[in-house]
């Protein structure tokens, strides 16, 4: 008998026009023991069918049954894991997962309280914090909390709702590697909601794509052994075979990069001289050095003394060439990105972009942030129109407008260039902050993180937007990122940064993939696996704060032998 079952299950909101139906006729049943994981975009109604499970909310029509009878709410056999952490502020490591261990065990003695709370911390990694209270925890530790929480109440079955998203990417890899530690300790039921399709495979039995109309998409069984390496699962045939066709299948329900248009750029010229419209995307031309950091170094002043986050970084960019900086965070990244941009001062070195030292902000190197802080009164239009105004001035109205609507369609919004910030979702308005960028018609663009906010699936979609777009322009750019593949996918070389502080680069792998790129075809791709061992190798030397003993050269990786030739910087 399946220790949850749901049986033709239904689930609609609202009435009338305002009617909206999540769920269609969901059959699943979850094994006892089996870690079932539901992939899928954000409105798949993932969380929805996880509230379904928990009792936390009913269905519209079907049945959902534990242990072959009706669920009518919540209970203590179904622990739920959420995104949120929503501990006590006011208490302590120790004393929020002693609540939930009062609430469930109240006949219990004080010493047994005790030893399970103590038992619980030191699992989840806290005991050296077990008296902090939240706010002196990083996210990663406050959700470790949350995961004692949910396991001090001995819970037959785990439900885990997104419970790693909001973490960064190496605190969201430890921590899922003690999700599966303790779900192989105790052999709990586990059902796990993701958008992210490494630690799908990494975690689950069996994986269940979700598709948009919400329904159950195919079923993929995940026949790896355990304990699964994540170094090991690069080379492992049978993890890339299933990594391309979930990816492949995702990418055929969902991912819709819609910069199709009919909207054609004016000739007109910014202020910063950019050729006319690009409409060559600067004649193919790469010219040395277009972009040079010199001995560059940034320190900031403590009370112990000058702390000094980046020091001796040297790196030259050709005219049209696409960098990915990588690394632990910590690392400098966003300081060299900041530094770059004129936003953030010098203390040491200089840059130069198109022979002109770099000094203060400017049009001319346009930034796409994690957030894209769009004004939430103005539309779509009227957020990217006030850069196009002032780095336009000698253009006319309708130049303008042709401007701020070739870019707005050229990112999928051609449909909803008049609507308002505020009704956007977080891939809307990454997608305006993006055309707003482009709009400038910059001579570089930097990107910190651009994408980093958003689901893993989301993220997909925007990299394939930036890619089409970026493919019209050449425009010189810098993607700050935590993401390997996103790294991999975007850029020209991959710039490795050793830990801050006193960071620098380590190593940089030039990337020789066709272009334009996709996703699909990457994974297709001989050498692909090969750039991504290089980047997670690097990676796997620094994590946790190591320096390790011989730091790697600053030289660029070895290419695979059938790569081209290309002027290491």
């Amino acid at each position: 008998m399946a220790v949850i079952e749901l049986k033709n299950v239904c689930k609609i909101y609202g009435d009338g026009l305002s009617r909206r139906d999540v769920l269609n006729g969901i059959d699943l049943k979850v094994k006892e023991g089996e870690f079932l994981v539901l992939l899928g975009f954000s409105g798949t109604g993932k969380t929805t069918l996880i509230n379904l499970m928990a009792g936390l909310e009913r269905p519209s029509s079907g049945e959902v049954l534990f242990k072959g009878k009706p669920v009518t709410g919540p209970g203590p056999e179904r622990g739920v894991i959420f995104q949120t952490y929503s501990l006590m502020p006011w208490l302590t490591v120790n004393g929020n997962v002693r609540l939930a261990v009062d609430t469930m065990f109240p006949r219990m003695s004080r010493a047994d309280k005790a030893a399970k709370v103590d038992r619980y911390v030191e699992m989840v990694g806290l005991g050296h914090a077990s008296a902090r209270r939240p706010a002196e925890l990083s996210g990663g530790m406050r959700q470790r909390v949350n995961v004692a929480r949910a396991l001090a109440m001995d819970p037959e079955v785990l439900l885990l709702d997104e419970p790693l998203s909001a973490l960064d990417a190496l605190t969201r890899a430890n921590l899922a590697d003690e999700i599966e530690q303790i779900w192989r300790r105790d052999q709990k039921t586990c059902v796990l909601i993701t958008n992210d399709v490494d630690e799908a495979i990494m975690l689950g039995d069996r994986i269940i794509a979700l598709n948009p109309d919400g329904t159950l998409a195919e079923h993929f069984p995940v026949n790896l052994e355990r304990p699964r390496d994540r170094s090991a699962m690069n080379t492992d045939e049978g993890f890339r075979s299933l990594r391309a066709r979930i990816t492949n299948h995702l990418m055929d329900v969902g991912v819709k990069a819609r910069t199709e248009g009919s909207r054609v750029l004016p000739n007109v010229s910014p202020i910063h001289g950019v050729p006319a419209a690009v409409t060559d995307a600067q004649k193919g031309l790469i010219d040395d050095r277009f972009l040079t950091f010199d001995n560059l170094h940034k320190v900031y002043p403590t009370p112990k003394g000058p702390l000094t986050v980046v020091e001796d970084f040297n790196l030259k960019l050709n005219r049209g060439e696409f960098i990915s900086l990588i690394g632990h965070s910590g690392c400098g990244k966003s300081t060299v990105l900041t530094m770059t941009a004129g936003l953030n001062a010098i203390s040491k070195g200089v840059i130069k972009l198109d022979g002109y030292q770099v000094r203060g902000a400017d049009p001319e190197r346009a930034v796409v942030f994690q957030s894209p802080n769009l004004f939430p009164w103005l539309t779509a239009k009227e957020n990217v129109a006030i850069g196009v105004d002032k780095v336009y001035p000698k253009a006319s109205m309708a130049e303008r407008r042709d401007v701020v609507e070739y870019y707005l369609e050229r990112v999928g919004l051609g449909d909803a260039m008049d609507q308002p910030a505020t009704s956007m979702s977080n891939g809307m308005k990454q997608r305006v902050g993006i055309a707003r960028a482009f709009a400038l018609s910059p001579k570089l663009l930097l990107l910190d993180e651009p994408f980093g906010m958003l689901d893993s699936l989301t993220r997909w979609e925007l990299q394939e937007v930036l890619m089409e777009v970026w493919s019209r322009t050449k425009v010189t750019a810098i993607c700050v990122t935590h993401d390997v593949d996103e790294a991999i996918l975007l850029a020209d070389r991959v710039v490795m940064m050793t830990n801050g502080p006193q960071a620098t680069i380590g190593k940089i792998v030039d990337v020789d993939l066709p272009r334009p790129r996709t996703r699909k075809a990457l994974l297709e791709h001989p050498d692909y696996y090969r750039y991504r061992e290089q980047v997670l190798s690097f990676l796997k030397e620094y994590e946790h704060g190591a320096t390790p003993k011989s730091a790697p050269s600053d030289e660029p990786a070895q290419k695979p032998a059938t790569g081209k030739k290309q002027e290491a910087a």
